[in-house]
């Protein structure tokens, strides 16, 4: 029977050929990792290779996702459906093996890591939903919801400012069922951290509640094991603090930034096979060593355990049974298209004049109640951004049966837990702040979008409509930002319809997260027909229109859509053929059949004039070279949010200008 010494070198032997094949990549962090790995895989992670999702496994983060080879290797040995061919394809196009982990490419990859601290930020938001997911359905006797979440992460994840968020809210919250690893190798691409990392991390983590086991030897199976058994013993998060040699078995590069992100070279590679007493060739892995690490068997038993367990559960608690197995499968409510449809057509009716981030706030009022898996909160801004309604329960770390988070001043920190929560699965979550700080999220943003996560992202205050503040919180350029970002969903409506639109597109939207942007100042409500109504949900609509084919074509979103709507008045006083086209999403309008967006901006007028208050550029895209814009080209001022609109020019007669001149 392999030894746990033999078993960890085929982490480090399929880890060094894959990079040395590739001929780039970082060998050092799985050859140092691969001790930690190796008990912790075989010995405590409950999962099972034949069934990736597998609702109650423990999800395993590798937070330094640069060291991407030691899941690669770990998934392949224990069974999931990476082959050795695909190990050999390390970094190569369409691989399932690309350098970072990739979720969606490989089984068993839990999220996508490589910008450092976001896996260690995504793992608190899985460990967050199932402490909220337990202590929604659990009842005595039916732990149906009872696993861990464990990350690896290295020097470069605790020095990233998002760790410090993330981790110092999971002691908050007390998430006691995850448990982070700390490679303490100490060395990072430049060399030898002491020269700029010097923190006492331990003590650091300790302060932010967490239960710290300080002192371990990486390399130790016993100490590694017992670290993880007082670990799992613990109410609190806890860190394992385990120190470890990058290139663990390397005898001329181990233990030095030489090995840290470039192939060994082949004498390196033989050098360190003889080292180790590894005698198999590269990709070799013996038959005894495949079937020690072979997990498929456990897991299935694990897993038909729990279906034993489920199946009690359900006979007891019927309802709730079938209310977690709706949720775990992502599936909304039977009645929530009627409900939320009735909705809309009753804003439509009631034509109030509120701003649309309290437009925003009614909606989850309507919705909320429709809804049992929303799970949201505000990065400090709750009474701002109006993100809690009635039926609000904060989470608290003795309660986590609630359903707002309260994250404070942290939008980086929110933004990668959100991510964490909806890859975890069983929850709609949305996270909100003042669009301007979506720059303090921006990476968390993307990764969402590259992961194709329902994450949304509530933004208000959009504009300069803010005022006073002055330009350090007014957003010019963040909606286009949001708008160029693949697979990002970004809504800016013009009144509760619009508002009520958007939320329930961003609730049904399954392939990726949604952005809305909301208004600081009330905005007028706008007459549609039940046409219209229907259109708004195509992202862009005709609103007002004219007899025959208009002179000129005003598009328009948010706050400026009423605006657009008296400046058409005016210049059809003046005899001009005028349509105004609402377009509060335009990715979901691009998205369109073509002979509908041809019906809203037929090519045949070129007379075209786009209206919003931020960065002007984005909107040549519609209105073409030979048309104009009335938007920001400079940052904005503190004054009145009056004063700066007729400053910058969101005014009616400069929209008439701007028409008449075309």
């Amino acid at each position: 029977m392999p030894s746990r010494q033999e078993l960890a070198n085929a982490i480090r032997a399929l880890s060094m050929d894959a990079v040395q094949q590739a001929n780039s990549g970082h060998p050092g962090a799985p050859m140092g990792m691969a001790d930690i790995a190796e008990v912790l895989w075989r010995d405590y992670l409950q999962h099972n290779p034949t069934n990736p999702d597998w609702a109650d496994r423990d999800r395993f983060v590798l937070s330094n996702g640069h060291g991407s080879t030691l899941l690669y290797s770990l998934l392949h040995l224990s069974g999931y459906e990476l082959s050795i061919d695909d190990l050999k394809n390390f970094r190569q196009l369409h691989s399932k093996t690309p350098g970072h982990p990739e979720y969606g490419y490989a089984p068993g990859v839990e999220t996508t890591t490589g910008p450092l601290g976001q896996g260690i930020t995504n793992a608190v938001g899985m460990a967050l939903a199932e402490k909220t997911l337990a202590a929604q359905f659990n009842k005595d006797g039916h732990d149906i919801v009872d696993h861990f979440t464990y990350a690896f992460m290295g020097d470069g994840c605790l020095m990233e400012g998002i760790s410090h968020e993330a981790c110092s809210l999971a002691g908050t919250l007390g998430l006691g069922k995850l448990i982070g690893f700390w490679d303490d190798n100490g060395i990072s691409i430049d060399g030898d951290v002491e020269g700029w990392f010097t923190d006492d991390t331990p003590k650091r983590f300790e302060s932010y509640g967490w239960h710290v086991v300080a002192g371990v030897d990486g390399h130790d199976s016993d100490a590694i094991k017992a670290a993880i058994e007082a670990a799992k013993a613990d109410p609190r998060p806890s860190l394992i603090c385990c120190k470890t040699i990058i290139g663990f078995g390397s005898p001329n590069k181990q233990g030095s930034h030489d090995c840290h992100g470039a192939p060994l070279g082949a004498e390196e590679i033989q050098a360190t096979r003889e080292n180790l007493g590894w005698k198999h060739g590269a990709f070799d892995i013996p038959a005894d060593v495949y079937a020690e690490w072979d997990n498929k068997d456990k897991g299935a038993t694990a897993e038909s355990a729990w279906n034993d367990k489920f199946a009690a559960y359900e006979k007891a608690y019927p309802e709730l049974a079938a209310e977690y197995k709706r949720r775990v499968n992502n599936e909304l409510p039977a009645d929530w298209a009627e409900k939320s449809d009735a909705y809309i057509k009753q804003l439509q009716q009631d034509q109030t004049n509120v701003a649309t981030r309290k437009a925003s706030q009614n909606c989850l009022e309507a919705y909320g109640p429709l809804l049992p898996e929303i799970l949201g909160g505000s990065a400090d801004l709750a009474p701002s951004n109006l993100t809690m309604w009635s039926g609000s329960k904060a989470l608290e770390a003795t309660d986590a049966s609630g359903n707002y988070i309260h994250y404070g001043v942290r939008e980086f920190g929110m933004s990668a837990i959100m991510n964490g929560i909806a890859l975890h699965g069983g929850f709609v979550t949305y996270g909100a702040t003042f669009l301007m700080f979506m720059e303090y999220a921006r990476n968390a943003l993307r990764m969402a979008a590259l992961m194709k996560q329902r994450a949304i992202h509530v933004y208000t205050h959009d504009s300069i409509g803010l005022g006073e503040d002055g330009p350090t919180h007014q957003p010019v350029e963040q909606i286009a930002s949001l708008r160029l970002t693949p697979n990002m969903s970004t809504w800016r409506p013009c009144d509760s319809v619009e508002s009520a639109v958007a939320w329930k597109s961003a609730v049904e939207r399954v392939d990726g997260p949604t952005s809305l942007i909301f208004s600081r100042q009330g905005l007028a409500p706008q007459a549609r027909t039940e046409q219209q109504l229907t259109d708004v949900a195509k992202g862009g609509y005709v609103l007002i229109d004219c007899d025959g084919q208009p002179d000129l074509i005003i598009i328009a979103t948010g706050s400026e859509v009423a605006l657009s709507v008296d400046a058409a008045a005016k210049l059809a006083e003046q005899g001009k053929k005028v349509r105004v086209v609402s377009l509060p999403c335009t990715d979901v309008f691009d998205a369109q059949s073509p002979e509908y967006k041809e019906s809203v901006l037929p090519s045949a007028v070129t007379k075209r004039l786009a209206v919003e208050a931020g960065i002007a550029d984005y909107w040549y895209k519609y209105v073409g070279l030979n048309g104009k814009v009335v938007g920001m080209t400079t940052f904005g001022e503190s004054a009145p949010a009056g004063e700066l609109f007729k400053m910058f020019g969101f005014t009616v007669e400069n929209v008439v200008e701007k028409a008449l001149s075309l």
